[in-house]
């Protein structure tokens, strides 16, 4: 048995590897081929690399490379984040640098989008959000304000976390705004925005759903079309209304947000006058779901 948990590790180890290989890789192309020849700055660490490589292009002897940037500026928070998550965390996210940092420095200079700040922050945004999600999914990050933003969740744990990676890198932007121009600012921040709900989408994967409460003197009828018609597992709980203090059979029903309009059918059919209440649920496990701690 604990060879085959072993084993079973380990090609989870190995495909979230190749996870981060492609987050990486992805982040990476948008940083290069998109953000830094629009002179865009997105946020993060890259943004911060894209205003060093210009301060230092236009004022300074030499000219600073994105990947020295990445490096440089990163090392500290990698040590913040060791101390908060552990080596563990460390080695994943570090070989997510590494890919960022090697791929910064190989990768050909080239304009994918010219001319066009429009396409670049919608386009831009939603490459580094997915890349973004996807490494946050195998438990990495490319360092930065993504590896700080997951960090600062141990702090912040009402916060999802695209939204404090937008919080980060928005105050990036704010800085990049005193070295460019107001106009690539603006378009930063929809980038910004496109990102934060790209990561959430790719990190939620599939995750949310809702809830549905049916009371109606007709529940063995509604519950019985509900689990034939849309294969959904319903619940039947004991009530009491406090009022009347007579007793009622609650229904609940998880489902998607597609099954809402056909349940409300099956109810409706059954009992006009019945209580239906539905309402998100940020996160479901289980059978027609997501697998268990997937």
């Amino acid at each position: 048995m604990s060879k085959y948990l072993s084993k079973k590790r380990m090609k989870r180890y190995l495909w979230d590897l190749f996870i981060i290989f492609v987050g990486s890789t992805i982040v990476s192309f948008a940083v290069k081929y998109i953000f830094d020849p629009a002179g865009l700055i997105t946020g993060g660490v890259s943004g911060l690399a894209i205003i060093v490589r210009f301060l230092s292009q236009n004022y300074g002897p030499v000219t600073i490379p994105l990947w020295l940037s990445n490096l440089v500026i990163n090392v500290p928070i990698f040590l913040f984040a060791w101390k908060m998550d552990g080596f563990k965390r460390i080695i994943r996210t570090g070989v997510g640098f590494l890919i960022m940092t090697v791929e910064l420095a190989v990768f050909p200079d080239y304009n994918l989008i010219p001319n066009n700040l429009l396409l670049t922050s919608v386009y831009g945004g939603i490459l580094f959000g997915v890349g973004t999600g996807l490494m946050l999914l195998a438990r990495a990050t490319t360092g930065g304000t993504d590896m700080l933003g997951n960090t600062l969740q141990h702090f912040f744990r009402h916060i999802p976390v695209g939204t404090m990676i937008e919080i980060l890198d928005g105050s990036i932007v704010v800085v990049g705004a005193f070295v460019f121009n107001i106009e690539h600012t603006l378009y930063a921040i929809i980038s910004v925005y496109v990102m934060g709900k790209l990561i959430d989408k790719v990190v939620d994967r599939g995750k949310k759903a809702k809830i549905a409460l049916i009371i109606s003197g007709a529940s063995a009828e509604i519950a019985s079309d509900i689990m034939v018609n849309l294969n959904r597992g319903v619940t039947s709980l004991d009530g009491k209304g406090v009022y009347s203090g007579q007793g009622r059979t609650v229904l609940v029903c998880v489902c998607t947000k597609k099954d809402i309009p056909e349940m409300k059918d099956i109810v409706k059919e059954h009992d006009k006058k019945a209580f239906f209440i539905v309402g998100n649920v940020s996160e479901a496990m289980g059978e027609g779901f997501v697998e268990h701690w997937s």
